[in-house]
């Protein structure tokens, strides 16, 4: 297995190796991004051995002490720490952590802006003045047979993030896409500082939209993918149409959460949904009219994605 490199019609990369699939997006001067792009590149193909090197580590429950070697696997410990008090391991930000390292080789002159998308984990580089247009869609199901057919997406919310905004990093959680979720939301998008930073509190968010109810289906993680991280831990297989009283419940149970990070400086926004419900912080840049959005990243064999440049 070696790292691979193609190029898209539109102009974006394409850099896989392994479980890390990414689609990289950069506007400027034609030289300044050819020499990111070599940079990226150089970068990318050690980026999966490095971690592979440490997962018995990056697998384990968050410690006091940072045992870890490589920039990528401290930066997904970073990520998580301020979420120890529960159970975490690094690997709740890997995602992130990785589009986060990539998106580095970016911040250059004459870059205007950039997006590295991680299996919809997508970190960003933005000049000031310059800005990214974020879809989110809230229906999973109708937007991943529509990616399938190669239609344009249905997003049913839009985010304008400028480079003013104290955001460089989106991620989503739930339990409809690749990673388990002990929780029923269908997808939590989270904006933050940083695409680590996002990926860890989408996860603990994601978590917690959650409510007692003998219908919904729960599977120990172990049963379902050899040498996950979480082990026995059950996570949410199946989720049955609820009545509108309980979704909401659930919603505002993981709204308390996504409150407590925003008051702690771990997250700037976060948007919440489950079965046609929809919750959010705030709504600073939001807008509920659907527009057209570029697609950066979509890899549907693998993944389900509610967020899109």
């Amino acid at each position: 297995m070696v790292a691979q490199r193609a190029s898209l019609p539109d102009g974006r990369l394409h850099f896989s190796h392994g479980p890390i699939d990414l689609i990289i997006q950069a506007d400027g001067l034609p030289d300044s991004i050819r020499a990111a792009h070599a940079h990226a590149w150089q970068r990318f193909e050690t980026l999966l051995s490095e971690l592979v090197d440490e997962l018995p580590a990056l697998r384990s429950p968050l410690g006091e002490q940072r045992l870890l070697k490589g920039s990528v696997a401290q930066r997904m410990w970073e990520a998580c720490y301020p979420f120890r008090s529960g159970f975490i391991t690094p690997m709740a930000a890997v995602a992130g952590s990785v589009a986060q390292e990539i998106i580095a080789c970016y911040a250059r002159r004459n870059i205007t802006r950039a997006s590295v998308n991680n299996g919809g984990d997508i970190a960003l580089y933005l000049s000031a003045g310059s800005s990214y247009r974020v879809g989110i869609c809230t229906d999973i199901d109708a937007a991943t047979e529509k990616a399938a057919q190669g239609l344009a997406l249905p997003a049913d919310l839009q985010l304008r993030i400028d480079a003013a905004m104290p955001v460089r990093g989106i991620a989503t959680s739930g339990w409809r896409g690749r990673s388990f979720s002990l929780g029923i939301a269908d997808s939590v998008t989270v904006l933050a500082a940083s695409a680590a930073q996002a990926d860890a509190a989408a996860t603990v968010i994601a978590n917690a939209v959650n409510i007692d109810d003998a219908r919904i289906k729960r599977v120990p993680a172990c049963l379902l993918k050899d040498e996950t991280d979480l082990g026995e831990i059950p996570v949410t297989v199946d989720v049955p149409q609820l009545d509108h009283a309980r979704v909401h419940a659930a919603l505002q149970a993981g709204l308390l959460q996504a409150r407590q990070l925003q008051e702690q400086g771990l997250i700037w926004n976060a948007i919440l949904a489950c079965q046609g419900q929809v919750m959010h912080l705030h709504d600073h840049g939001l807008s509920v009219e659907p527009r057209s959005t570029q697609r950066i990243a979509y890899d549907i064999g693998k993944s389900r994605y509610s967020a899109v440049l």
